[in-house]
């Protein structure tokens, strides 16, 4: 099992994995937004996540979600962040090395 495979068992795995591949092409997704946020942790984690040039990635994230719905926006936000906070937490304990 290759290192993508094994972060999509984690939760929020899908949305880390896509938003790696989408900095890395330089797309301005939802999930390179999401994967932005969480780049300096994740880094710390061991993730090669690309650099990227979001000064405000929350700001945009946001106002992608708005764009898509503006009446859910807040809900899917927060809930992202969850799943993004659920994939950190989940893979620091697996790969933290004691």
């Amino acid at each position: 099992m290759d290192g993508e495979d094994q972060r999509r068992l984690f939760p929020g795995g899908e949305l880390v994995v896509k938003g790696i591949a989408d900095l890395r092409s330089d797309l301005e997704t939802i999930e390179s937004c999401l994967v932005a946020i969480g780049s300096w942790r994740l880094r710390r984690a061991g993730l090669d996540i690309p650099e990227h040039s979001y000064d405000l990635p929350e700001h945009r994230l946001y106002e992608l979600l708005a764009a898509e719905d503006s009446d859910t926006a807040h809900g899917r936000y927060n809930a992202l962040l969850g799943r993004l906070v659920s994939f950190e937490r989940a893979w620091e304990c697996v790969n933290t090395r004691t």
